[in-house]
C-alpha cells in the first residue's frame, strides 16, 4: 500500500505542475503574439472553468456509470496540450489546447482520489489523504519555476520539454500501482465506511459551503497579501515573494500535520479549532510588523491550509457511496467558486482601501467555522470524553 500511495502522490505532483504554467507564460504570449490583456486572461479563465466545473461531472459519471479514465492517460493529456501551447501561434488553437489540457487535469483528481479513498480506513484517512494533497501542492509550486527556466533558456518552444516528467511518471505508475490498486478495490468492495449519523447529503452540502468560504480566504490571501507587504509594509518584491513562499510552505507542513491530528482527535474538532485559530494569527500579523508579523503569518498559513486535506477526507466519509463526486466537488467546484470570492475583496479595495480588503479576509473563515460546527458529523474527542 505504501508504494501505491507514493505513486499516487507523485502523480498528483506531476499533474499539478502543468496547472500554473499558463498564467506563468502569459507575459510572453502577450509580447510575442500581441494578445490583449482580456484575450490573455480569457485563456486562463477557460482553463480554470473547464478544470473546476467538469470535475464533479466526471466524478458523478465514475460513481454512477462506472466511467474510469486512467490517471496515466489524464496526466499525459494535460502535459501534452500544455506543452503544445509553446509552439502554437493561432489564438483559437491555444484556447483549444488550454481547454483540452484542463479536461485532462479534471479527469485526474476524481479517479486518483477514489483510489486514495479505497486505501484508507477511518484511522488513517486524514494522514493518507494529506500525503496525496501535498503532492499536488508541491507540483503547483514547481510548475512556474520549471516553465520559467525552460522559457528563459529556449523561449516558448521550450515548453515541449514539459512533457518529459509526464512520460517518466506514466512508466513509474505502471510499476508502482497495479497490484496496490487491485488490492484496494477488493478491500473497498468488502468494507464501505458509512457514517450512521449522516442520513442525507445535506451535511456534505454544508461542508461544501464551508470549503468555498475557506477557498475564498486562501485565494484572497494569495492575491492581496503580496501587494499589502509591498505597498504598506515597505517590503521589496523579492522579500515579499519569499514571505509568501514561506507561508505556503508552512501550509504544506500544516496539511501533513493536520491529517495525522484529525485521525487522532476527530476531523470536525480539528477543522473547527484550526480554522478558528487562523483568525487571531491573521490579526496579529495585521497589527504588528517585523519578525513577529512574519511568524504570525506563517502560523496563519499553517492553520488555514491544514484544513484542506482534512476537509477532503471528511467529504469522503460524508459521501461514502459517491467518492468520485465528492472528490470532484471538493477539488474542483469548491476551489472554483472560492476563487470568485476574491472579486469581493477587490471591490472593497477599490472603494475603501487595500488594508480594508485585507482586514476582511478572516470573515469567510469565521463563517466557515460556524458551518463546520453545525455539520451533523460526530464529535470524536467530545464523544470519547462524555463516555468516560
Amino acid at each position: 500500500m505504501k508504494n501505491t500511495i507514493t505513486g499516487l502522490a507523485a502523480a498528483h505532483m506531476i499533474t499539478d505542475i502543468y496547472m500554473p504554467v499558463l498564467p506563468a507564460i502569459l507575459p510572453l504570449l502577450i509580447a510575442q503574439n500581441g494578445y490583449s490583456y482580456l484575450a490573455a486572461g480569457l485563456l486562463v479563465t477557460a482553463y480554470n472553468i473547464t478544470s473546476s466545473f467538469t470535475q464533479p461531472v466526471i466524478g458523478w459519471l465514475s460513481d454512477k456509470r462506472g466511467l474510469t479514465i486512467s490517471i496515466s492517460i489524464s496526466l499525459f493529456i494535460s502535459a501534452t496540450f500544455v506543452a503544445l501551447m509553446g509552439i502554437a501561434r493561432d489564438y483559437a488553437l491555444i484556447m483549444a489546447f488550454a481547454i483540452i489540457a484542463a479536461f485532462g487535469h479534471a479527469c485526474f483528481h476524481p479517479t486518483a482520489l477514489s483510489l486514495v479513498s479505497r486505501l484508507c480506513t477511518s484511522g488513517n484517512r486524514g494522514q493518507i489523504t494529506s500525503y496525496f494533497v501535498v503532492g499536488g501542492n508541491l507540483g503547483y509550486a514547481i510548475g512556474p519555476l520549471l516553465a520559467g527556466a525552460l522559457v528563459w533558456w529556449l523561449g516558448l518552444p521550450g515548453l515541449l520539454f514539459l512533457v518529459i516528467p509526464a512520460i517518466i511518471m506514466v512508466f513509474v505508475l505502471r510499476i508502482l500501482l497495479p497490484g496496490g490498486i487491485a488490492a484496494a478495490k477488493e478491500a473497498h468492495a468488502l468494507q464501505r465506511e458509512v457514517i450512521a449519523d449522516v442520513p442525507s447529503k445535506w451535511p456534505f452540502v454544508i461542508l461544501m459551503a464551508a470549503s468555498v468560504l475557506r477557498a475564498w480566504a486562501v485565494f484572497a490571501a494569495i492575491t492581496y497579501l503580496p501587494m499589502y507587504l509591498v505597498q504598506t509594509q515597505g517590503y521589496d518584491l523579492v522579500t515579499s515573494s519569499l514571505v509568501m513562499s514561506l507561508m505556503l510552505l508552512s501550509g504544506v507542513a500544516g496539511q501533513v500535520a493536520g491529517g495525522r491530528i484529525s485521525d487522532r482527535i476527530g476531523r470536525k474538532e480539528f477543522m473547527v479549532f484550526a480554522l478558528a485559530g487562523a483568525i487571531p494569527f491573521f490579526y496579529l500579523f495585521f497589527a504588528t510588523t517585523g519578525l513577529l508579523a512574519i511568524i504570525a503569518l506563517l502560523c496563519f498559513g499553517f492553520c488555514l491550509w491544514a484544513t484542506f486535506a482534512v476537509a477532503v477526507a471528511m467529504g469522503h466519509e460524508l459521501l461514502p457511496q459517491n467518492i468520485g463526486l465528492a472528490s470532484g466537488m471538493m477539488l474542483g467546484l469548491a476551489i472554483g467558486f472560492g476563487g470568485l470570492g476574491v472579486a469581493v475583496n477587490g471591490m472593497i479595495a477599490d472603494h475603501y482601501s487595500l488594508a480594508a480588503a485585507i482586514g476582511t479576509i478572516p470573515v469567510p473563515i469565521a463563517a466557515a467555522v460556524v458551518l463546520i460546527a453545525l455539520i451533523p458529523y460526530p464529535w470524536k474527542s467530545l464523544r470519547q470524553h462524555l463516555n468516560t
